[in-house]
């Protein structure tokens, strides 16, 4: 699929989409990108690259390749898109979604590799990585495991740079890059259903990925307004994020994306990167 945004749905310049009073709601959009390999793409990064604000760009362990990272790149810098580098489990064959036991040391040293090559293409561009994000199993595991979270934040320290960290509020990932002095940017997911206890449903289990378009926009206004959203099981939870993600290997993901941006723009939402 592909699909160019319109001029209102432009990424977030100087200027262009905000004019934030004292009491505005900021909120970033981030997506995942890059997610192929090779001749195999799974993500619209171009449509995607017209609505979001920052971009999680796959590093080469669970997609992404030398050539996809570098155009990524480009056309993120283009069009002032942050970027972001989405370090994972070495997992090509599983998408990084498979559970994996990592020793710490090794998995600071290759959370530090992912975002140096990654590094490399966005200098190249003009541009710089901005943050750091994990994926899939990684992103799970740092939740709760302090181990393997503190592993993570030791890579982004190693690689260098007060890098940020995007993780889900309350998680081990958040407190380790604390602990470390680094930025914590807490963020929410239009597309995935929660529990109860605020964490994501497991993708094995039925319902764990939205994909009605109608229910991504609902619960992206009542995220970014309200800082809540309802768990799968029908509680209200609290999910106060500065960042909203939007999945870009679903089906119909530059359309959904494109259709949050106009409703949190109709309701006087001000789109702007944190970083």
């Amino acid at each position: 699929m592909s699909m160019n945004a319109d001029a209102d749905a432009a990424p977030t310049g100087e200027g262009s989409d905000s004019n934030p009073g004292s009491n505005a709601v900021v909120i970033d959009l981030n997506a995942d990108l890059g997610e192929g390999f090779g001749r195999w793409r799974l993500t619209d990064d171009e449509a995607l690259l017209s609505v979001v604000t920052s971009a999680n760009v796959a590093c080469g362990f669970h997609a992404g390749d030398p050539v996809t990272m570098r155009r990524v790149c480009e056309l993120a810098a283009e069009r002032g898109v942050r970027i972001g580098a989405q370090v994972s489990y070495r997992d090509l064959a599983g998408f990084g979604r498979r559970a994996m036991d990592v020793p710490a040391a090794e998995l600071a040293a290759e959370v530090a590799y992912q975002i140096g090559a990654l590094e490399v293409f966005a200098r190249a561009a003009g541009s710089r990585v901005s943050y750091v994000k994990p994926h899939g199993a990684l992103y799970n595991r740092t939740v709760w495991d302090a181990d393997q979270a503190g592993a993570v934040v030791a890579g982004v320290v190693l690689a260098g740079g007060a890098l940020p960290v995007l993780g889900l509020p309350g998680s081990r990932l958040l407190e380790a890059a604390e602990s470390a002095e680094l930025p914590c940017v807490p963020e929410a997911f239009a597309d995935r259903a929660y529990t109860a206890r605020g964490t994501l449903v497991p993708r094995a289990e039925p319902g764990a990925v939205v994909h009605d378009g109608d229910r991504i926009v609902a619960r992206s206004l009542t995220m970014a307004r309200e800082g809540a959203v309802v768990a799968i099981t029908g509680e209200r939870v609290a999910v106060s994020a500065r960042s909203l993600c939007l999945h870009g290997d679903t089906p119909g993901a530059a359309e959904s994306a494109l259709r949050v941006r106009r409703a949190l723009l109709a309701a006087d939402v001000s789109l702007e990167p944190f970083a």
